[in-house]
């Protein structure tokens, strides 16, 4: 048994992998602003942070592993003050994270940190690995470098540390999943923009299942990415999920109408790049969802 830190443990991916490490029998500690209105379980510890006065380290036992998925939703209109939320919550819960592996009486072992794949920057010709330097220098990848710098300080003490650069998470409760089947559901699908941008997506299981793997795999080390083995181009992912849902694929929404309505945030939608996992693939993780066929048939028919 593992007594693994979660910061961000109630979020979307917090909550898929909090529920799967105490169904395999670890011992959650999940670190949150707000522990008044929880209720700890025998596998899980709600641990009050990011509040003056909180002292996390005084109610932790020594950690095998942490991990840092604390953020501001990317899943809303960017204005000038939210993107500055976005950075801030990434750094200062980061920071925070150094700190507190720094007061316990040992350090963990490992950290993984989440980031992104906008730290490549976005193309619809090139193929990016761990290894790939970014293209250009847009606000995604300005907040991932940060993100991911701020994080390297846990080496410094000695711990493996993981950049989990995530790509498109799916799942059919949350994430952009429900906003792109939506218009299918209405009858109204169709490519977003051009259709050629690249969308580097994974299923949440295999989020959550990746993450596991690494957490065991001690020489895997650095910018790991997060994705699928096979990215889909926008007009492909839209004429499958047509066929699994059975709605037409006929409508394009222009790219304009798309940026007036969600700002800066359309950049996820419009743009992309294609992203191999390769330390995953060279270190033995096997995908439960390889495919976006396979992925579609679980999210809307749970097989």
């Amino acid at each position: 048994m593992m007594n693994i830190a979660i910061t961000g443990g109630t979020g979307f991916v917090g909550s898929a992998l909090t529920g799967y490490l105490t169904t395999l029998g670890h011992h959650v500690f999940i670190l949150t602003r707000n522990s008044r209105n929880k209720q700890n379980t025998e596998s899980i510890t709600f641990v009050e942070w990011l509040n003056e006065n909180a002292c996390p380290e005084e109610h932790l036992p020594s950690l095998d592993a942490i991990i840092n998925l604390a953020g501001a939703t990317l899943n809303r209109r960017w204005t000038r003050p939210y993107k500055e939320k976005i950075l801030h919550s990434r750094l200062q819960a980061t920071k925070e994270t150094i700190r507190l592996t720094q007061s316990l009486p040992q350090v963990p072992k490992v950290l993984i940190n989440a980031s992104a794949i906008g730290y490549y920057g976005t193309s619809t010709e090139h193929t990016f690995h761990e290894d790939s330097p970014p293209i250009d220098a847009s606000f995604l990848h300005f907040v991932c470098r940060e993100w991911e710098k701020e994080a390297s300080e846990a080496v410094k003490l000695g711990i493996r540390t993981i950049y989990a650069r995530f790509g498109l998470i799916l799942d059919n409760k949350s994430g952009a999943f429900p906003k792109l089947l939506l218009p299918y559901q209405m009858f109204a699908g169709g490519p977003l923009g051009h259709g050629e941008q690249w969308y580097s997506w994974i299923h949440l299981r295999d989020v959550v299942e990746s993450i596991y793997f690494l957490l065991h795999h001690e020489k895997c080390e650095g910018p790991v990415n997060i994705t699928s083995p096979y990215p889909e181009r926008m007009e492909n992912f839209g004429k499958k999920l047509s066929k699994e849902t059975n709605r037409p694929h006929w409508l394009r929404v222009p790219s304009k109408i798309v940026e007036k309505g969600l700002g800066d945030m359309s950049t996820l939608i419009l743009e992309g790049q294609h992203v191999s996992p390769n330390r995953l693939i060279s270190h033995g993780y096997t995908f439960t969802y390889p495919t976006v066929e396979t992925a579609f048939k679980q999210l809307l028919h749970g097989r």
